[in-house]
């Protein structure tokens, strides 16, 4: 009876948990459309932005830089290697030589020992023995040998003894210069990978994009330019407080000697003047430091070039010190263990400014908070604010003579 009153499902309603066609259909096209927009997402955000493209760069060109010193440091440790293991190879070829001699020596003995009747088996003995002992234990022989000849003998073993200590000499010195190639050619291909690199990264950017990144460098050389002109306004502050103190102190003593008022030589009051720690033999050296690389602004970057046509960053300080009489190490880190450290507010022209808690770069002052410096691969020698990459990039000031 129940069933009688029951009413027809309407059509179109849903039954046992299955859609109508038009649900289904309207399901199915809400899916395909999240889908897509799922896998559409990723190909936007996959691409780095301007500033990570630029960051990245900045960070390979540091990293190739790092591995510059590095070929460069190794390179010159072949350098000296190979002149060492020239000079052994040398040292062997003349003793080799001298044996020699000596064996015609020996031989000439031998065969005077033959023609007066000495037994052939006992020179044969003489010349194979391992030492001088062997040879003159054989007492028979011992009588036929002059005192001349004994000496011969004992010089001949004696040679040879030290000709195979500088054979294996030079042997080690050979394997020690093929270690330090291998490090040479290691550095090289790591500085190569690292530009190739930034190129790559560089050759992807648009138009519109490389216009933004340009932006970008461009805000950051007048934030440099304004670091600079402050720290130019401080030293020039501190040089004027420095000068007037040491104006009114050459007055008090003249006050105290003479009685004068000092007012009848107001022309004679100093100008500016590098620090005291700045002696006129630095200031002469550093201006010809100076002019060197003042010459050399407008020549390319080139990882390990030390000139004429090109330089790296060391290279660069290490030649225009070079023009003022002074030898500076090949690498940043051992240049900046040549000399004095001295504060930035101190910084005279000449001195180098160094980069990077690794200190793989390096600049000659030349004031005003401004240097010159062979900057990255692309680039040329140039003139530009300590503060290129920012102030906490600084890492040290050196002052090398």
């Amino acid at each position: 009876m129940a069933s009688q009153h029951r009413k027809p499902r309407p059509a179109g309603t849903r039954v046992a948990g299955i859609r109508t066609p038009a649900l289904a259909t309207a399901a199915l096209t809400s899916v395909a459309l999240l889908s897509q927009t799922a896998t559409a997402a990723p190909s936007t955000d996959d691409k780095p932005s301007v500033e990570e493209v630029e960051k990245k760069v900045d960070d390979l060109y540091r990293q190739a830089e790092t591995a510059t010193e590095k070929y460069n440091a190794a390179k010159e440790k072949t350098t000296k290697q190979r002149k060492q293991v020239d000079t052994l190879l040398d040292d062997v070829a003349q003793r080799a030589q001298k044996l020699n001699d000596a064996r015609e020596e020996l031989g000439s003995y031998a065969a005077a020992q033959y023609r007066t009747g000495a037994s052939a088996p006992d020179t044969a003995t003489f010349l194979l023995a391992d030492t001088p002992q062997d040879y003159f234990d054989q007492t028979q022989l011992m009588g036929r040998v002059t005192e001349r000849q004994k000496g011969a003998v004992d010089d001949y073993f004696a040679d040879q003894a030290e000709t195979m200590t500088k054979r294996q000499e030079a042997a080690e010195s050979l394997q020690t210069l093929t270690d330090s190639q291998n490090d040479l050619r290691t550095a090289k291909a790591t500085v190569q990978k690292k530009l190739s690199s930034a190129r790559a990264l560089l050759s992807q950017l648009t138009a519109e994009e490389k216009a933004r990144l340009a932006a970008i460098e461009e805000r950051k050389r007048q934030e440099a330019a304004r670091k600079a002109a402050e720290l130019a306004e401080q030293q020039q502050k501190a040089a004027a407080e420095a000068a007037a103190a040491q104006q009114e102190s050459s007055d008090a003593s003249g006050s105290g000697s003479t009685g004068s008022t000092g007012t009848d030589t107001p022309s004679s009051s100093p100008s500016p003047s590098p620090s005291p720690s700045t002696d006129s033999s630095y200031a002469t050296k550093a201006e010809k430091a100076l002019a060197f690389a003042r010459a050399q602004i407008g020549k390319p970057y080139v990882w390990g070039a030390t000139g004429p046509d090109s330089y790296d960053c060391s290279g660069l300080t290490q030649a225009a010190w070079k023009a003022a009489g002074v030898t500076l190490p090949r690498v940043t880190y051992d240049q900046v263990n040549a000399g004095t450290t001295v504060s930035l507010s101190s910084a005279q022209p000449g001195d180098l400014v160094f980069f990077y808690a690794d200190v793989t770069h390096v600049g000659i002052y030349i004031g005003n908070g401004m240097m010159i410096h062979a900057p990255k691969p692309g680039t040329y020698v140039r003139e530009e604010s300590i503060y290129y990459d920012g102030e906490s990039a600084i890492h040290s000031v050196v002052r090398p003579a």
